[in-house]
């Protein structure tokens, strides 16, 4: 099959500051177009290679901006998606699940195992992965944490905090790779009207409520807002944050403001120096305020299919009793834009691809990993059963035992294999062939890769802004 590369220039795009006032007109949410970009939905709704495409497509996105490279256009995603239509209309349960159609709610899950995948994919995560389900996080294990609960099949982590006075729970996507922290303001509005069944902010709502009348704007991977910068209360995980800056949406596109997004807002957990507010994240103002000792934050991420519900965000330290302290690592941050990033190497069942000067880019929220499409090439050419699909994805044995290593400062950090499987090509056959976890995106002659959670699902992983390094350690 033809392989079709698209390269892109190396300029840094940066997102402007809008004025929500003036042109209500052209909200943002028409640059956002929700045919590929909305995946904070239920999955029954697309075929699994769509699916794939769209996670493939935010990742680039999210992949350029974060290596200051232009990001593809609007028309480049739209034609990624209109390839993938050809391939799910030919591919393995097209019949009963065509793009146009939508799965088949009543139909049962697939059997599978959640121990290593040689059964094929887990019922567990197919369940979740056609209803797009949140499920809630159990209680933290230390002190200044908050739960992560997990959406869907490990698409992405959920903490919940208290916001306002009087205050109300608010659940905020965990996003490293941005620095702002916003949720809907009760005049918020999205292209379908309002913003969803959502819980909103204003003074309507919080006695503690202050609007500076500074604007803002924020565009994502998959989505943008714009509103007001605010100051307001929050409680993290009972810390009591007095008047934080940060941002009320007044405009959200549609990924956001859907009904089945089972956010409210954003906690961006990158440098400040990225902010678009113009303000401390939430982890700099809690250690601005001496409510912790440093601006240290920490996770583990949680995988559904084992059932454990353990996912944990902890400020100001880590959680000694989530890791092997004698396998704990720290190194450097590499990136001078306010990211996490740090050098590495990759190795497939123990052979090293001798791929030179690569780097990883930490993101929580990207779904899969994104390498340049000759080093994924090299991953899944030593993967028994991997085969391309031309599009920059890969299909893999939904029952492979291949162990995928990624290697920082000595320490090799293996992806269990049902990470590496995203969702099963026919969602009838689980022991069938799988969609890859790690796609190719190529923007440039970048070394960069953006690891996302198929890969964060198998370290503790910490993060320290006072002295820019990053920290990771086996789970135990």
């Amino acid at each position: 099959m033809l392989r079709i590369r698209v390269r892109y220039d190396l300029r840094k795009v940066h997102a402007p500051t809008a004025n929500l006032h003036e042109s209500p007109k052209r909200p943002i949410y028409n640059n956002c177009h929700p045919s590929f970009e909305t995946i904070h939905q239920a999955r029954n709704e697309l075929h699994p290679v769509i699916l794939l495409q769209q996670h493939i497509n935010r990742g680039l996105k999210r992949y350029a901006h974060m290596t200051g490279r232009e990001a593809p256009s609007n028309l480049e995603l739209r034609a990624n998606i209109h390839k993938r239509m050809h391939i799910s209309s030919t591919s393995p349960g097209s019949r009963k699940h065509a793009v146009n159609k939508r799965y088949n709610r009543g139909t049962d899950a697939a059997n599978g195992t959640t121990s290593n995948g040689s059964a094929g994919f887990s019922e567990v995560d197919s369940e979740a992965a056609l209803k797009g389900s949140l499920t809630p996080a159990g209680k933290p294990t230390a002190d200044n944490s908050l739960g992560l609960d997990i959406e869907a099949n490990d698409v992405g982590y959920i903490a919940t905090v208290q916001i306002g006075t009087p205050p109300r729970d608010f659940k905020l996507l965990v996003d490293l790779s941005s620095a702002d922290l916003w949720v809907g303001g009760e005049d918020c509005h999205s292209e379908g009207g309002g913003c969803g069944n959502h819980v909103f902010l204003g003074a309507g709502s919080s006695s503690s409520f202050v609007d500076t009348k500074q604007q803002f704007q924020v565009t994502y991977g998959s989505g943008a807002v714009a509103g007001d910068i605010i100051t307001d209360d929050i409680n993290v995980a009972g810390l009591d944050l007095k008047a934080h800056t940060f941002g009320v949406a007044a405009v959200e596109s549609v990924d956001f403001s859907s009904d089945q997004t089972p956010f409210d807002g954003l906690m961006g957990l990158a440098q400040s120096t990225l902010s678009q507010q113009q303000a401390l994240t939430l982890v700099e103002a809690l250690a601005k305020s001496g409510l912790i000792e440093d601006a240290i934050t920490s996770y583990k991420i949680s995988r559904l299919a084992d059932g454990k519900n353990d996912g944990e965000i902890t400020f100001g330290g880590l959680d000694e009793t989530k890791f092997d302290a004698n396998t704990l690592i720290t190194f450097d941050n590499v990136n001078r834009d306010g990211f996490w990033e740090g050098g590495m190497t990759v190795s497939v069942n123990g052979q090293d691809l001798e791929l030179q000067d690569r780097t990883a880019i930490f993101d929580t929220g990207s779904t899969l990993i994104i390498a340049p499409d000759a080093d994924a090439t090299a991953v899944h050419q030593a993967i028994p059963g991997a085969k391309s699909d031309g599009q920059g994805g890969f299909t893999i044995p939904c029952s492979t035992a291949a162990s995928v290593a990624l290697t920082f400062g000595g320490q090799t950090f293996a992806i269990n294999p049902q990470d590496l499987a995203f969702v099963p090509v026919d969602p009838d056959d689980p022991t069938g062939d799988c969609l890859s976890g790690i796609a190719s995106g190529e923007i440039g002659d970048a070394k960069e890769w953006l690891v996302g959670d198929v890969f964060l699902k198998n370290a503790y992983f910490s993060t320290d802004v006072t002295k820019n390094q990053v920290s990771l350690a086996k789970l135990v």
